[in-house]
């Protein structure tokens, strides 16, 4: 089992997938790392030779932020919005959709669940 950036990458998964798995890299960014590193896409995670593994790990930390610099970097970025006051830190204090979706109807994922309010039938 490859470990890059601090998270252990599923051994039987190919790299382009297992790649997935690090905070900040999606499919077409791990497709072009590997482009990058020579690595066919097709290869399992647990085929990987160390020379190769250690390859996408230096990649990886030339290429910017991911796993915990990047949430950090993220969490502050709203620490902010919620001091200056303006209207997404303000969404984001209140627990409610950020950016722009209706809220009369849906949203309950973000809004959590519904709460029983005595004499609300019709």
């Amino acid at each position: 089992m490859a470990r890059i950036a601090g998270v252990d990458l599923p051994a039987n998964k190919r790299i382009e997938i297992g790649l997935t798995y690090i905070h900040g890299i999606g499919k077409s960014r791990s497709q072009k790392i590997l482009n990058q590193a020579g690595i066919h896409f097709d290869t399992k995670v647990k085929d990987l030779s160390e020379e190769e593994a250690s390859k996408l790990r230096r990649i990886i930390q030339e290429e910017g932020e991911v796993e915990g610099d990047l949430r950090k970097r993220v969490g502050l970025d709203i620490k902010r919005l919620m001091e200056i006051g303006s209207y997404r830190g303000n969404r984001h204090k209140r627990n409610l959709p950020a950016r722009g979706q209706r809220t009369h109807t849906n949203a309950r994922t973000r809004r959590g669940r519904r709460i029983a309010i005595a004499g609300k039938k019709k």
